[in-house]
């Protein structure tokens, strides 16, 4: 098999960069990733999964896990490079595109030296990160069984091309999401008298919700509450009867994540009354603060500066990630890798350095193999 081109990293990215897919209907990019790790000879395990695909290398124990996420996103790409997205509509805005090609070189690589793998390599092209319910469905498939140990990473287009940052403990946060409905009586924009004004309430409300970082909880924890969709009306001169308010709550703290529902539902319902309105809290919990295991974090901080990386100790992002859900199961960590866009993830112009690629293939090739050889010292320890 031939040595790792550069070159080839570039062209898997730029094709699945042009053809991206939403999450669950990934069935294109399931379908070339299949044919790209067969063309490697590398093995696919047959696992029950409507998109995405496991393979694995090496023979023995012990087996580690490495994984990347396929998805894409509902944006249209505002770029103007030749290998834009083709499908209208939808984009690797958030450069899942290069997390699929840095494991396909991988698995090239460690594909070249399986005979002297030191135990299993399992890597996990894995589906609908961007609604946060992949790694269950590996999970449920049985992707992680018998797995000691994780690995993931995420393009950080905020870190310089060669530089690499994580942390022990709660890196990313929790994740939920929340919907508002109210309801109030609808009137002529004239005579305001006579309705109850759903937009004000909303109004009134999208001000309060700020005061629960401010206000309710200690300045000295990470929450956040972010409106992000206010939905009323569809005329000039009409006042609504009905408004929905559509946001998210992060935080790194299990404790306050517990009481978030409360608080808000307390909140909009004293305000609704206030108004005579009517209101209802949707809320929808999603993945949980993602904490890496320290041991494995330094190990990662300490190869990273040893492949030559410029190294950082991160601060808790506020973002999230599904990969939380592989921690709570097992140890690992996971670790951000500058891609130095001058626009960040999720915007229509995210557009990544792509000379990022080839040294996270080295360095995920050789963390790899220095993760399974630490496991055999720690068992031979133990026994």
């Amino acid at each position: 098999m031939t040595a790792l081109s550069p070159q080839q990293l570039v062209r898997w990215r730029r094709e699945l960069h042009q053809h991206p897919e939403l999450s669950d209907q990934e069935f294109a990019t399931t379908e070339r990733l299949t044919r790209w790790l067969q063309q490697l000879n590398v093995k696919l395990l047959p696992l029950a999964l409507k998109t995405g695909v496991v393979a694995e290398i090496g023979h023995g124990e012990p087996l580690i896990a490495l994984r990347a996420d396929i998805d894409a996103l509902p944006i249209d790409e505002q770029t103007d490079n030749p290998w834009r997205s083709q499908q209208p509509g939808v984009m690797h805005a958030c450069g899942h595109d290069l997390h699929s090609s840095v494991m396909l070189g991988v698995a090239q690589q460690l594909q070249r030296i399986e005979a002297q793998l030191p135990g299993r390599v399992r890597i996990l092209f894995q589906p609908a990160e961007e609604i946060f319910t992949g790694a269950k469905q590996l999970l449920a498939a049985g992707a992680l069984n018998d797995v000691q140990a994780i690995f993931g990473l995420h393009n950080a287009p905020d870190l310089p091309t060669g530089t690499l940052r994580t942390r022990g403990g709660a890196y990313y946060a929790n994740v939920d999401r929340f919907q508002i409905n109210i309801t109030g009586k609808g009137a002529h924009a004239a005579r305001p008298h006579e309705g109850i004004d759903s937009i004000v309430i909303g109004s009134h409300i999208v001000t309060a919700l700020q005061t629960l970082p401010s206000r309710v909880f200690s300045s000295l924890e990470s929450v956040v509450v972010s409106v992000t969709r206010f939905t009323a009306g569809n005329s000039w001169n009409v006042l609504p009867q009905t408004v929905e308010l559509e946001g998210t709550v992060r935080t790194h703290n299990a404790e306050i994540r517990a009481q978030i529902p409360q608080k808000i539902e307390a909140l909009i319902k004293g305000i609704a009354a206030g108004f005579g309105a009517q209101v209802e809290l949707v809320w929808q919990e999603g993945p949980p603060s993602l904490v890496n295991t320290p041991e494995w974090a330094d190990f990662a901080l300490s190869l990273a500066k040893e492949q030559g990386y410029q190294t950082q100790i991160g601060t808790p992002q506020m973002g999230g990630e599904d990969f939380a859900f592989y921690l709570q199961q097992l140890p690992g960590a996971f670790v951000s890798i500058g891609s130095a866009s001058d626009y960040g993830l999720h915007h229509a112009s995210f557009d990544p350095d792509e000379a990022m690629l080839e040294p996270a293939v080295q360095y995920f090739t050789e963390l790899a193999q220095r993760a399974l050889l630490t496991l055999r010292q720690q068992q031979a320890l133990a026994s």
